[in-house]
């Protein structure tokens, strides 16, 4: 087995003082007490990335950094007023300062001027991040998680580390990889795949049903293939519950491993966990879970950049690719022995640009199988425009409005909900619609104030908006955060036309079914669902005509809910890629794919995405059930 590390060593010159060398998961960090070395190293280091194919940086060792009262000082007189800096953390460890800024562009500087200064004045090497434009509790509690554990994090990425490079070799592997389906086969609903190599085990996603009875709402943990004491990663592709509410539950089972995602996805899929654990609470159904569990995932995350490749195992490299479903979304790409075989799981996407993302990517450096979803997989799911889904949307709000009623639109905290805010928030701006309050209770506050820290994650155009003419849509007044059931009394009593936004989207709980009791009763009002509806759900029983709920009050009693609000259905706000898209994408991807395996969508979906598929394309085509295990390579 060859050692990197020592290689490495033995190429750096003794006389730059190098005091250690060690791993931040895949990344290799050298330290050096030699000041002009660390400042400017003649390409050395550049020269080496380039030799080992490997991240390497290089840092001060901490007995040459200035000391942090000084240098914190120093830190201040260098930024610009205009960077409004909101908070400055010392990482000693890592000889790293965290500085965090409204304006991240001022205080990074021309072509990084500020933080050359802050380097070369006192040799911390600094790094920017943005101050949410709306306080984000759970955007703190994570950053103070993760400053509080420094120790456990350095051992933590530096046995990461170690595992990764186990059985480093430069040479082209010979080997096979295998895929089992743990859940989202044939269903939409527990995402979670296990993907195998002779040396590597690593898991894709891992969600529960929301909408399914206890027996089916878990993956297949119990499926002979999974050992939680052999996974060797876990790669999460969004946040959305049916694929990431299980990841704690890892954790709890004594997962110990790295979980790799984006920023936003760690933090909106952190937050949900907790939300899960509250609604579990307070339904007095227990999550199989507690909020230790999900403190301890945020500290065993590993967050990447879209197009940023990451050796995750000893013969697999990761990139995240965005999938255009919602902030952070990614579609992960697997690089499997150096050349062995190349896996694209696209997650959740959508390929269609949106007015808050870009459309999922469709270029990728190698290619030979694809996991595509199927939400809307059917010949006959074809999706409306989004210009007639807002002008839908338009004419339900003006004849609602007109009657003195309210619209509820039941919305998934992530994704969606922020899609329909910035159509509200523009429709109002430009005097299109009456200027209304839009109440915004549940997730979707709390996770439109992470949206505000990640702005570099949107589209290009609202990105202008943000960064060049200083207009942030979700900072308007016309949205207002309903936080306690006092202010939601408020609103259910308020005679005044308003717009409801409140999760959860698919009636499973939440406030949304709160709001759905006090209002269905009332012709004047409206409630709109903008997203999918799983069978057996309440959403989809209302979809179906029902006028009579049920609802338990207690064990022994229901009370029912007669309905009496106009139903409404708006399908083409969906972050889902519809059966037209699906397919152009497939027709797009380049290079194009060998085998293409369906899954994450009902059975008739599937089938009929393979079947049409494999006559268009001429390919190997797979839907395959839950628990089935395919050979790819």
């Amino acid at each position: 087995m060859a050692d990197i590390l020592t290689e490495l060593k033995a190429r750096l010159p003794k006389d730059k003082e190098v005091t250690n060398i060690n791993f931040e998961a895949a990344n290799i960090i050298v330290y050096t007490k030699n000041k002009d070395f660390f400042l400017d190293n003649k390409g050395l280091i550049r020269s080496l990335v380039g030799e080992f194919k490997k991240r390497i940086e290089l840092r001060p060792d901490p007995s040459i950094i200035m000391d942090m009262e000084k240098a914190e000082k120093e830190i201040k007189k260098i930024m610009p007023k205009e960077a409004d800096i909101s908070e400055i953390t010392f990482d000693p460890q890592r000889s790293s300062v965290i500085i965090e800024s409204k304006k991240p562009g001022s205080a990074i500087g021309q072509a990084g001027e500020n933080l050359k200064q802050i380097r070369e004045k006192t040799l911390w090497v600094p790094l920017v991040k943005r101050t949410p434009g709306l306080k984000s509790k759970i955007i703190e509690n994570i950053r103070k998680v993760l400053y509080e554990n420094n120790d456990y994090r350095t051992k933590f990425l530096n046995q990461t580390g170690k595992r990764i490079y186990s059985d480093w070799v430069k040479g082209k592997k010979k080997g096979w990889v295998r895929t089992s389906f743990l859940g989202g086969g044939r269903q939409v609903g527990r995402s979670c795949i296990l993907v195998q190599t002779s040396e590597s085990r690593v898991l894709l996603d891992c969600g529960i049903n929301p909408s399914a009875n206890k027996e089916n709402t878990y993956p297949y943990f119990d499926c002979p293939d999974f050992k939680v004491n052999e996974i060797d990663a876990v790669v999460v592709s969004h946040p959305h519950l049916d694929h990431s509410a299980m990841i704690p539950l890892l954790v709890k089972y004594g997962y110990t491993g790295p979980i790799y995602c984006t920023a936003p996805t760690r933090d909106i899929m952190a937050l949900l966990a907790l939300d899960y654990i509250s609604i579990g609470f307070k339904e007095m159904q227990n999550a199989p879970y507690k909020t230790v569990d999900v403190k301890q995932m945020v500290k065993q995350t590993i967050c990447l950049n879209y197009e940023e490749v990451s050796d995750i195992t000893p013969d697999i490299r990761i990139t995240l690719y965005n999938a255009g479903h919602t902030l952070g979304s990614a579609m992960v790409h697997l690089h499997i022995g150096n050349g062995l075989h190349n896996l694209l799981y696209t997650g959740d996407f959508n390929f269609e640009r949106t007015r808050l993302l870009a459309p999922a990517s469709t270029k990728f450096p190698r290619l030979e199988t694809v996991i595509i979803e199927s939400t809307y997989g059917a010949k006959d799911d074809i999706l409306p425009t989004r210009k007639e889904c807002e002008d839908y949307l338009l004419k339900i709000i003006k004849e609602t409005s007109k009657r003195g009623g309210k619209v509820l639109m039941p919305v998934l905290g992530v994704g969606r909900s922020q899609e329909v805010m910035l159509i509200l928030e523009e429709l109002m701006s430009k005097g299109i619609i009456q200027k209304m309050p839009i109440f915004v209770q549940g997730m979707v506050w709390d996770i439109t104030a992470i949206h505000t820290a990640y702005p570099d994650f949107f589209n290009p155009s609202i990105r202008k908006s943000i960064f060049h003419e200083n207009k942030n849509p979700f900072l308007s007044d016309v949205f207002t955060h309903v936080g306690s059931h006092k202010e939601m009394q408020k609103v259910i009593e308020t005679k005044e036309p308003c717009i409801i936004m409140a999760t959860s989207g698919m009636m499973v709980g939440g406030a949304s079914v709160e709001y759905f009791k006090a209002l269905a009763g009332n012709p004047k009002h409206s409630m709109v669902m903008s997203c999918y509806q799983p069978e057996g759900s309440l959403g989809r029983r209302l979809q179906n005509g029902e006028k009579e709920i049920a609802f338990s009050v207690t064990e022994n009693r229901s009370e029912i809910t007669k309905v009496r609000c106009e139903i409404h259905t708006i399908q083409g706000f969906s972050n889902h890629s519809s059966r037209s898209q699906l397919m152009a994408f497939l027709h797009k991807l380049n290079p194009k794919p060998k085998r293409i395996i369906v899954n994450h969508g009902e059975s008739s979906k599937c089938l009929d995405l393979a079947s049409s598929a494999h006559k268009t394309f001429r390919v190997e085509t797979n839907a395959p059930r839950n628990l089935d295990g395919l050979r790819i390579r």
